[in-house]
């Protein structure tokens, strides 16, 4: 079970015109606690920064499932409602959960839940989809 992080950090980014403009990033770090998604977030920008960079804002991001893709260049945040039956009354009950799709179009991370999904027992309906603002996933050493 990962337990995710969002980190923004902020850095000057020298544009082309030789100007330094300031930029902020946002990550997604699997990590233990706050104290730890700030050291992971630190450790993994350190070396593709230049210069001083500041963690901004670190808040928990929960996901039910994550589906990642080696040739995905962005990241998509889906809101799923599962449906289950109730077995008592017999009416359908709609559970909301948040899963994380790395894709190159929104078609294909559609495709990519559809394919992940495709084992479950349960019902689902992809309620809405949309591109996160996310640089990169870094997950916990050992992880998968």
């Amino acid at each position: 079970m990962h337990n995710w992080f969002e980190c923004k950090i902020s850095y000057d980014k020298v544009t082309d015109d030789g100007i330094p403009k300031k930029n902020t990033e946002s990550y997604l770090v699997d990590a233990l606690s706050f104290t730890e998604a700030e050291a992971r977030i630190i450790e993994e920008i350190r070396p593709f920064i230049s210069g001083e960079f500041t963690v901004l804002d670190i808040k928990r991001a929960r996901f039910a499932e994550t589906f990642f893709n080696d040739v995905g260049e962005y990241y998509f945040k889906a809101k799923i409602k599962l449906i289950t039956l109730d077995e008592k009354s017999g009416a359908e009950k709609e559970t909301a959960v948040q899963m994380l799709v790395q894709a190159s179009t929104i078609h294909e991370a559609i495709s990519f839940i559809d394919k992940g999904m495709k084992g479950s027992i349960t019902d689902y309906v992809i309620a809405s989809i949309s591109e996160t603002a996310l640089m990169d996933v870094f997950l916990f050493a050992g992880k998968t």
